[in-house]
Formats: structure tokens, sequence, C-alpha cells
């Protein structure tokens, strides 16, 4: 027979390294209120009473059959791990086969009681397990069946009873384990579904936007068209043929528009309704202030002109931040900061904590942060939010003036930040 390839051995005893000495444990999951009653978690006062009933239980059983007080503290000890096992199961697991071995062979359990194991303790182990097959890898647990299989074999060579009773536990915490797993993933997954839809949506709605926008100015551009030659006394043919291209071209680019963005229509009763800009920063802010909040508002530099798209965004921008003061710090102080560069808009919002009770549930909060990285990456800006170290929080936007000079790299927004 050929000889088996290098390091196929310690491939093969890989798991047991890694029960024995190095297995990683994945951390404990979370607590179900209905098991919490007042603060107190209620399995973990089970484990308690039976730790204490497996103490007072061996204790007796070893008393009346006049044990040797060193297999009594290994007995007491053994059934120590049921308190260890929800935060280091893998350790529990160790101290617990630990003390099954040291009474078996050492000091000779079976002469005392008349069977191969102590039984607290094997109800000890079989948790312990449990607890294992649950928390720990794959890996892990097969190496911790293969060495609880050996110590079986050499504590009782004629019974195998136990070893298959230890499959029992090692089974139904895999499937535990796999089951959330598969849970977690799908949460994540679905998390994932969310803000990409997230994303879309926002983008849906920009488009929505931007059609208006852009459809006003090709409509301006149809008609100033089509006004040109009459502005002047006697247009030269060619002139008025140009101008007439210009119109169609205008027109059929305004038909296209509206065939492809005006699908994403949705409510009819706002198709003509004008898109709005910083000019309502007072009307903005007064509904702020309506919902509670103090907001002082600062103005630096000349206000331009705006494109249109910076425009929208800004207020869009600037809406969501009030909004999302209002929603998670009731009653806070909000500033205001625009300032007019000659390149670029910077929008400033920050809030400090709030002073009235959060009367918003915060569970399933929306999108906010998504959109507005959205707008601001679609004009080539930069947009940052996060907390401040007083508890508040704050919205960054730097918008440039002339958008189409620039370009926002891959056209993706950065990773969402736990705020809303």
């Amino acid at each position: 027979m050929a000889d088996a390839p290098p390091g196929t051995l310690a491939r093969a005893l890989r798991p047991v390294f890694a029960a024995v000495a190095q297995g990683r444990t994945d951390p404990p999951g979370r607590r179900h209120r209905r098991l919490t009653i007042r603060g107190v978690y209620l399995p973990t006062v089970a484990e308690m009473l039976l730790t204490l009933i497996l103490l007072l239980a061996g204790n007796a059983t070893l008393r009346s059959h006049h044990a040797d007080s060193a297999l009594t503290v290994v007995s007491l000890l053994g059934v120590l791990p049921l308190l260890l096992r929800g935060s280091r199961p893998l350790v529990a697991w160790r101290w617990s086969a630990l003390a099954m071995v040291l009474s078996s062979l050492v000091f000779r359990a079976p002469a005392v009681t008349g069977v191969p194991y102590l039984p607290w303790l094997g109800i000890v182990y079989l948790l312990c397990l449990y607890s294992v097959a649950v928390r720990c890898e794959r890996a892990v647990t097969v190496g911790v069946m293969v060495i609880s299989t050996a110590g079986c074999i050499l504590i009782d060579p004629n019974s195998g009873a136990f070893s298959l009773l230890c499959a029992v536990p090692i089974l139904l915490g895999y499937i535990v384990r796999l089951r959330r797993t598969t849970r977690r993933a799908l949460a994540e997954q679905e998390a994932r579904h969310e803000a990409e839809t997230a994303v879309l949506q926002e983008r849906q709605r920009i488009a929505r936007e931007l059609h208006d926008v852009v459809a006003h100015h090709m409509s301006v551009i149809a008609i100033q068209a089509e006004a040109a030659p009459y502005k002047v006394a006697d247009p030269p043919p060619e002139l008025a043929e140009s101008f007439a291209d210009i119109r169609a071209s205008a027109l059929e680019g305004l038909t296209e528009l509206r065939r492809i963005l005006g699908v994403l229509r949705t409510d009819p009763a706002t198709q003509t309704a004008p898109q709005p800009g910083l000019e309502r920063l007072e009307e903005v802010v007064a509904s702020a202030r309506a919902g509670g909040l103090s907001v002082e508002t600062s103005v630096t530099g000349q206000a331009p002109i705006l494109p249109a798209g910076v425009g929208l965004s800004a207020y869009r921008i600037l809406q969501e931040s009030l909004s999302n003061a209002m929603r998670h710090a009731p009653g806070a102080s909000v500033w205001v900061d625009i300032a007019y560069e000659p390149d670029v808009l910077r929008l400033r919002v920050r809030n400090g904590p709030g002073t009235a009770p959060d009367r918003v549930a915060r569970a399933g909060g929306g999108h906010g942060l998504v959109g507005m990285r959205e707008r601001a990456a679609m004009l080539g800006g930069d947009l940052t939010a996060e907390p401040t170290a007083d508890g508040g929080f704050v919205v960054t936007a730097v918008l440039p003036l002339a958008a189409g000079d620039r370009t926002h790299p891959a056209g993706r927004p950065e990773p969402a930040t736990p705020a809303d």
C-alpha cells in the first residue's frame, strides 16, 4: 500500500487539536425577552438551580457509599462547568471531561458507585457537549466527538452506550447552530436588500425631480428657438432653418425624456409642481421650529443663481437633516450654516442632544443618509454624517456649483452609518 501523503495525519488530527487547545467559540446569542423577568434571565436561574441540585445529590450519594474525600472534591468540581458553559462552552467541556476521567480512572468511581461514570457528571458532560455543538465551529465539534468516543472506550471498553448517548446532544446542538447560522445569513441578506432597495428608490425619486428640471430647460430652448427668428428683421433662410432644427431637436429630446422618465411618475397631481430650492430656507426652518427644534441659521457669501439640480439637492439635504433632528433629538438646538463660495456650496447642519424624551421609535428607521449621499454623489460632491462629542449629530455637504465638470468615482454612495 502506498504511503499516505505528507500532512494527511496532521490534517486528520486538526479537529482534535482545535478541540483541546485552540478552538474558537462564537459569541453568545441574544437573550429572549420573554425569558427575562425584571432583569432576571430564567435559563441562567435554571442552570444555577440544576448545579445546586447536582451538587447536593452527588455529595449525598458519595457520602452514602463512604467515598474517598478526593473523589468527592473532584465530583463537586465536575459539576461547576454548568455555570461556565454559557460564556465559555469549550472551557466548560474540557473541565467536565477532565473531571470524568479523574473520577473514573484515577479515583475509581466504579468501585464506589458500581457504574463506570458518576451520573451527575455525565449530565454535566452532555450539557457541555450541547453548548459546544451550538457555539463552536464544525471542526471543533468533530474533535470533541472524537475525544468523547475515545474517552468512553478508555473508561469502559465493554460499553458503548454512553458514546452513543454523547452523539445526541452534539446532533441537536449542530442542528440548532445550523438554524441560527441560516437565520443570521438570511437577516444579513435582507439588510443588504433593504439598503439596495433604498438606494434604488432614492435614485428613482432623484430621476423624477431631474425630469422636471431638464424638461423645463429643454422647453425653454424650444421656445427661444421658435422666437429667435422674429427678433431679427428679414432673417436669412439659413438662420431660420437652423433655429427650426434646434427647436425640433429640443422637442424631440423632450418627448424622449418624458417617454423614458415620465413613467416614474406615480402622483399626477405633482407633475407640474415647481421643484423647491434654498430660496425656501425660511419655510423649512419655520417648519422645524414648529416641530420643537431651536434653529439658528447663518448664511455667508453672495447667493448666486444656483443650478436647479444643486438647489434642489441642497434643499432636500437640509430638509432631511432637520427631519432626522426632530426624529432622534426632540427639542434639540440646531445650527444651519450655508456658505456660498466661488465654486462650491457648503451646507452644514449640526444638532445638539435632545432635551425631550424620544417620542419616535427608532426601530426600522428610514434611509435618509442613503438619499443624501446619492444626491451629493450625483452632483460630484461630498457628504459626511457623524455623531458629535456632545451627543449630537452633524451633516456636512459640499456641492460643486458647476456640477457637470466633476464626476463622482464609480457613482456609488459611501457605506451607510448607523444613524438615520
